[in-house]
């Protein structure tokens, strides 16, 4: 049985307990939103239904009572587990799983090391990627998610640094091609780009708008390779800030400017937030961002 099941399981044994979602969610200390949604996918994954409901609330069916039966001895041998290690929920240990995209590592990388180093029996997990790992299902401690405020009601959303972003050129590139003068001069100047033209980063919008498409001549879909491209001369690109101050090769072109940057968000569950690994390491994060 995966987390996620018994999550929903130990949900669906507070709703029978108390007879109302607004029960289940005080008793648990989740918000009623997370409770339905467990309740709707556990009754879907087993294709019946386990309570009806009623203007008063919820009450059991057969099949409800029957895994209800099961949930019950499972939560009782839970609760004298967390008393056999009752007082261990104080100490920074085990992993912590921080996700973001990777565009966050030069900052964030560092920050995390000198973590692991301050609580050496922390396990980092620092995850990047396109897929947004679901934080209800505790697939992550704290995610740092950039574009406009996440909005599930389940979630802790707390505004952090900006990220932001300038236009930069290798030495080589304004050896041959010279230094354009201002955001105005990028006329006969060849570019570096995502090949998302689509993409909602305002950077990118920005350089779609006023460039040509035939002007951007190396498309990628990772910044990484965007970075590469750019350090082997062939164009001008969009970089963060924090990547591009790691390469002496590489010249910023414009000071950022306000529209190019987008905001970042830390973002952690409602069950996980108070915890004291999360809040040691949200601490931690936020005195180390106040230099970046």
């Amino acid at each position: 049985m995966s987390i996620s099941t018994w999550d929903e399981i130990r949900t669906a044994y507070h709703v029978a307990r108390a007879g109302t979602v607004s029960g289940a969610a005080d008793a648990l200390g989740v918000h009623h939103a997370t409770v339905i949604r467990h309740i709707d996918s556990l009754e879907d994954r087993l294709g019946v239904k386990l309570f009806q409901r009623h203007p008063r609330g919820y009450s059991s069916t057969e099949a409800g009572q029957d895994l209800l039966q099961v949930a019950q001895a499972t939560d009782d041998q839970f609760s004298q587990l967390v008393s056999r290690i009752k007082g261990r929920g104080d100490e920074v240990s085990g992993e912590l799983v921080v996700t973001s995209l990777a565009f966050v590592s030069p900052r964030l990388t560092p920050t995390l090391a000198r973590f692991q180093e301050r609580y050496p029996d922390v396990v980092v997990r620092f995850l990047t990627g396109e897929e947004v790992l679901r934080l209800e299902y505790g697939e992550a401690h704290v995610a740092i998610r950039a574009g406009s405020k996440p909005d599930n009601p389940d979630n802790v959303v707390q505004p952090f640094v900006p990220l932001r972003v300038s236009f930069y050129a290798s030495k080589d590139y304004i050896a041959k091609h010279g230094q354009p003068a201002s955001t105005e001069d990028l006329r006969g100047h060849k570019f570096v780009g995502l090949d998302n033209f689509d993409s909602r980063a305002p950077v990118v919008r920005w350089l779609v708008e006023r460039v040509p498409a035939e002007d951007i001549i190396f498309r990628a879909s990772d910044n990484r390779v965007v970075r590469d491209a750019i350090l082997e001369d062939v164009g001008i690109g969009a970089l963060t800030c924090w990547e591009a101050e790691r390469h002496s090769n590489l010249v910023k072109l414009f000071e950022p400017q306000p529209e190019w940057q987008a905001p970042l968000w830390l973002v952690t569950h409602v069950d996980l937030h108070r915890t004291t690994k999360v809040q040691a390491f949200l601490s931690f994060l936020k005195e180390e961002a106040a230099g970046w």
